[in-house]
């Protein structure tokens, strides 16, 4: 194992990819105002985030929490600094998107064929072929594609998954033109061990400069498994604001690795993520009001006590 002295040297930067605004809201069964949505982003943004995945151009009878998403890139005041990034499932939803221009796009597939069918209904070949024409119009755009790959840690339909196939599938997003690649514990059953196994063996055959990783925090063990990525090399972690976030078609795995607790723990570590704590706080508790309920993460409460911001 690298000494910890060792860790901080290696990790000068690390990037917060922000999810909260689509991974998260897409889980609501409360539709949030366009509005206020819009604001949630800016203030994310105004902490420093210089990556924010804003929505999701899906047909609005899937997920009618985001069915606004071209009037909230249309209204969004972007920020010099911050990327906004738009998921988009076929074609039919990048050309929604092109209309609104995010900054990047985001495909998405599980490394679970069972998950795959369950969450997009299509096996691994089809998602390819579909992935192709997107990939191809986005590259025509000069749109950088990010690759969502779920399922990495474990399956709830299948359990263990194969990490032959998780290189496989890296392969094959890496010939798309995928120029990141997040690989998801989505229901959150990783320890630190199982995720050395993992990291060390994408680390040998693909490389970690293209490799980000997305942990939820259904077990409480996200953050560990970050810094064992962080140790290993992986310098993008993705994260949601005050935790938000779920997935419908993988059953008890609540929300992901809240913003607040990992930017602390990095932050603390010496580890910089030019992020302003403070300032996320602020976006943390703006998202507790617009669901007007407690969000999971652990740090929110005591930061926001810590600077003051309790009656804010």
């Amino acid at each position: 194992m690298i000494g910890m002295g060792a860790l901080f040297h290696s990790t000068a930067d690390v990037l917060v990819y922000e999810v909260g605004p689509r991974d998260g809201l897409q889980n609501e069964s409360v539709f949030i105002k366009t509005e206020d949505k819009c604001e949630l982003v800016e203030t994310l943004s105004a902490s420093g985030l210089s990556k924010v995945e804003v929505t999701s151009f899906v047909n609005p009878r899937w997920i009618p929490a985001l069915a606004d998403a071209s009037r909230l890139l249309e209204m969004l005041q972007r920020q010099p600094g911050t990327r906004y990034g738009a998921l988009v499932p076929n074609m039919k939803g990048m050309e929604r998107a092109l209309e609104f221009r995010p900054d990047e796009v985001a495909i998405f597939m599980s490394a679970s064929e069972t998950h795959n069918k369950k969450n997009i209904n299509k096996s691994h070949e089809e998602t390819f072929q579909a992935f192709e024409k997107v990939v191809a119009k986005a590259r025509e755009e000069e749109l950088p594609v990010r690759a969502y790959l779920s399922t990495v840690w474990g399956c709830p339909y299948e359990g263990d998954v194969s990490l032959a196939k998780t290189l496989s599938l890296i392969d094959k997003l890496n010939q798309l033109g995928c120029y990141e690649i997040s690989l998801g514990d989505t229901i959150g059953v990783g320890d630190p061990a199982h995720t050395r196994r993992i990291i060390s063996e994408v680390k040998a055959v693909n490389g970690l400069s293209n490799i980000a990783m997305h942990m939820h925090d259904t077990r409480g063990t996200a953050l560990a498994n970050c810094l064992v990525g962080l140790e290993l090399g992986v310098a993008t972690f993705d994260s949601s604001i005050g935790g938000l976030g779920g997935c419908p078609y993988a059953p008890g795995a609540s929300g992901n690795l809240a913003t607040e607790d990992l930017v602390y723990m990095l932050e603390r570590m010496g580890v910089k993520t030019g992020i302003d704590l403070k300032a996320l706080v602020r976006a943390g508790l703006l998202a507790q009001r617009l669901l007007n309920r407690k969000l999971p993460g652990r740090a929110l409460a005591a930061l926001a006590h810590t600077y003051g911001l309790v009656e804010e």
